[in-house]
């Protein structure tokens, strides 16, 4: 990608993650695929990269309930099922996840 993206703005809702990017775009994430696909050590075994979160044990109804900005490359999120470890550098959101553009 070459670009440094940082968040200008995030908002949550029960479902979703909306994300204002410095390049204008404004795109929503889906909770449920953002927290199955969490990077931490609790979910991705560090030296195999071999991933050991179960989705069932994600509940179907999961949410960002926080977020703390780390740094100007990366967020962290609170979610309703009490994890909080791990940590979404924005290069990676905009790799992984399609933006679906939002209307604010």
């Amino acid at each position: 990608m070459g670009k440094d993206f940082t968040a200008t703005s995030v908002h949550l809702s029960e479902d979703a993650i909306v994300i204002e990017w410095n390049d204008g775009q404004s795109c929503q994430y889906s909770a449920m695929e953002m927290r199955l696909n969490c990077r931490c050590a609790e979910c991705v075994e560090e030296w195999s990269q071999r991933r050991i979160l179960d989705p069932a044990s994600v509940p179907s109804d999961i949410r960002a309930e926080d977020y703390i900005l780390v740094g100007n490359y990366a967020i962290q999120f609170l979610w309703s099922d009490a994890h909080y470890t791990g940590i979404y550098p924005f290069d990676v959101i905009r790799k992984l996840f399609p933006c679906k553009t939002t209307d604010r």
